[in-house]
């Protein structure tokens, strides 16, 4: 990923008014990730510059992705700004909105980070509430949520985005209920962190739900909340749309299956899915006429094609880059018609030298070639090489 970074001359870009600004205790850096918003910037930093009192030292760090105007307008806009504010322009999205938050992270120099939108529906007025419920609480995170008294999502157009809204917040908390025990929100894009309390190297970004990423692989100990009003656009659409619902369940099954179990677990269910694409293969095959053998086969790559492309896409997107495609396609097709092989004179042996009955010999072989068909596609499909590893090392730093 390639950016450019613009800052308003004699403020933050200054090591010596840096210093100065930031290491003050309490200082915030408000971090806005933007996509084409220009029509909303001059209306935020006005909020921004009406909100934040001036004893709260602060800052402001744009990350945008833009294809419009919206970097131009950032500068023109902060030269009415009392505080710093910086523009990130990335060339490459990475992660969507979600990366562009972690670049921000990156960037910031506060002790406080405050996330927030560029649309305005975050009320800035919220933010010396939220670092000064930090600093009571002690707390690493303090979220602004919809959900809990004096809370309102109100901002939320129409009674579709209101089901998808309840519907995520409903299924996440369901596959997280540990680590996002004390959010009652974690769908809000509003939110204030510590510094000290993130690292921002773990984290894997994927769409917009960056709150939802930092709570699941990086979250503080101690979270507190504070209602908040969700606001009407102030101009502009919404950037939500079918696929960035996609890319948020491509998310939400890439943090549920991080761990080997889970993983294990999740190669299984996908495994049992590609019976059907094999089991109408086949029968489409047999009914054209062709040999049961050969159609067996011949149908067997049709679960074997279904199966990587899930897998690939929902399981082991992060380790995609280790190796080319044609690689993986091969080495996975490869011990899938292996399990396929082994599968059967296993069983001959389970039957014919060990007394067991058909059934269960049948169970248990299927059990062992699928234990060893999950170990072989981690470390020989998607585990990087030695030398990818350090590539990859140096180019991370």
């Amino acid at each position: 990923m390639s950016s450019h970074e613009y800052t308003v001359p004699g403020e933050l870009g200054d090591p010596a008014v840096r210093a100065a600004e930031v290491a003050e205790p309490g200082a915030v850096t408000i971090v806005v990730p933007t996509y084409n918003e220009s029509a909303n910037i001059r209306q935020l930093l006005h909020q921004i510059t009406e909100s934040v009192p001036a004893r709260l030292p602060c800052e402001v760090v744009f990350v945008d992705d833009s294809t419009d105007d919206t970097p131009e307008v950032i500068r023109q806009a902060a030269q009415d700004c009392p505080f710093p504010v910086t523009v990130l322009h990335r060339e490459e999205p990475v992660g969507g909105l979600g990366g562009a938050v972690v670049e921000g992270l990156k960037a910031a120099g506060s002790e406080w980070i405050v996330v927030m939108d560029g649309d305005c529906q975050h009320p800035p007025s919220l933010v010396p509430e939220l670092v000064a419920t930090g600093e009571r609480a002690n707390a690493g995170l303090v979220v602004a949520s919809r959900y809990i008294k004096g809370g309102s999502r109100a901002g939320l157009a129409g009674s579709y985005r209101v089901a998808v809204s309840r519907g995520a917040t409903w299924l996440t908390k369901s596959l997280f209920p540990r680590k996002l025990h004390g959010i009652s929100d974690p769908m809000s894009g509003f939110f204030a962190i510590r510094r000290s309390a993130v690292t921002a190297d773990v984290l894997k970004p994927l769409g917009y739900k960056i709150l939802l990423e930092l709570a699941v692989r990086s979250r503080p100990r101690a979270v507190a909340e504070v209602p908040f009003v969700f606001q009407d656009r102030f101009a502009g659409e919404s950037k939500s749309t079918a696929q960035e619902g996609f890319r948020f369940l491509r998310h939400l099954v890439g943090l549920r299956t991080a761990s080997p179990v889970a993983r294990m677990v999740a190669f299984g269910l996908i495994g049992a899915t590609g019976f059907v694409p094999n089991l109408v293969g086949l029968w489409a095959l047999t009914a054209l006429g062709m040999h049961y053998v050969l159609a067996e086969i011949l149908a067997n790559q049709l679960g074997v094609a279904w199966n990587f492309l899930l897998i690939e896409h929902l399981l082991f997107r992060d380790r995609r880059a280790h190796r080319r495609w044609w690689d993986r396609v091969g080495r996975f097709a490869l011990l899938a018609n292996a399990d396929l092989v082994l599968r059967i004179p296993l069983i001959a042996v389970l039957v014919d030298r060990f007394g067991m009955g058909a059934l269960p010999a049948t169970a248990l072989a299927l059990v062992t070639t699928f234990v060893l068909r999950f170990v072989g596609t981690e470390a020989l499909v998607y585990l990087p090489r030695r030398s990818g590893s350090r590539t990859t090392a140096r180019r991370a730093v």
